[in-house]
């Protein structure tokens, strides 16, 4: 397990979700993750940036009224704030990812000054410009203790050679059997694709399967461990329940949770955002469920 006065550190997009109805919905991957481990009060520093614009000030506001850190998200004069127009098919959410926005020019030189050790989070849609890359690059360099990459595979922002290479070194990899497939299309089976990739990873894999549930693999010996959701009354829609899995995964490493009971809360936590709209709650009592069930401590 990781140090107990580690803190998470998340790098990476912030956007809106423009849904068919109309409704947007602030989002993306990093910041989902943030807003649901500042809600189980885990403190997280989300690093990020915005544009100028209105879209940008929501995003402001919508922290400060969720009391969360905001040292490290940048403001960009030139860029808008990012967007995506999801749409679903057969109830599975498909993204169309507006390029050339604020979260693909987050800055190096205006990262924030961090002092202890941190768990680094990141995911690989931020890094498709180099100058995000870059930012990242450096963070890693600063202060990262541990890290996570939960890779989110969105056409046509990806490339094999540099998933890889985001994966290096990593002590924990989330990602769905779909991925791993695209990610090692020459190996046929995967057993296989998952020893190719424990071999540049240093700790866990954590494959989702959506309603099929979530597998964690050690890179290191291969054992598993599996869960599966339990029944939900409704389910609203799929957007986010990765990245609700991934937050509570997180959190399981903060605390130092076993293992299996870090997955079964895990999938427990990913089961009831999906009964929501969009990926994260502004209700307190939505998260105090948890909290309460889990014994965390305010």
């Amino acid at each position: 397990m990781v140090d107990k006065l580690i803190s998470p550190l998340i790098f990476g997009e912030v956007l809106f979700d423009h849904f068919p109805d109309g409704s947007a919905v602030l989002g993306g991957a990093p910041f989902n993750v943030a807003w649901h481990l500042h809600a189980f009060g885990l403190q997280p520093v989300m690093i990020t940036r915005i544009g100028d614009d209105t879209l940008g000030k929501k995003v402001q506001s919508a922290m400060q009224g969720w009391g969360m850190d905001s040292s490290g998200v940048q403001v960009d004069l030139d860029h808008p704030t990012g967007t995506v127009e999801v749409k679903f098919n057969d109830g599975e959410p498909e993204y169309d990812i507006v390029d050339g926005v604020a979260f693909d020019y987050i800055d190096a030189e205006h990262l924030p000054k961090l002092d202890g050790q941190w768990l680094l989070y990141h995911g690989s849609l931020a890094l498709r410009h180099v100058v995000s890359a870059h930012a990242l690059t450096k963070l890693k360099e600063m202060c990262a203790s541990a890290r996570m990459v939960d890779i989110n595979l969105r056409s046509p922002w990806w490339k094999r050679e540099d998933i890889i290479s985001q994966v290096q070194g990593a002590e924990w990899v989330k990602l769905n059997e779909e991925e791993l497939a695209e990610i090692y299309p020459q190996q046929a089976a995967i057993v296989e694709r998952i020893s190719q990739l424990s071999e540049v990873i240093s700790r866990t894999i954590v494959l989702t399967g959506g309603e099929n549930g979530a597998t964690s693999i050690s890179a290191t010996d291969g054992r598993t461990c599996s869960v599966v959701p339990e029944l939900t009354s409704q389910v609203i829609d799929t957007v986010g329940a990765g990245d609700a899995f991934c937050s509570v995964f997180l959190a399981g490493q903060l605390l130092e949770w076993p293992l299996e009971l870090t997955m079964q809360r895990a999938q427990a936590f990913a089961s009831a955002v999906v009964g929501i709209r969009g990926a994260t709650s502004q209700d307190k009592n939505f998260y105090r469920q948890f909290i309460e069930q889990w014994g965390i401590k305010d």
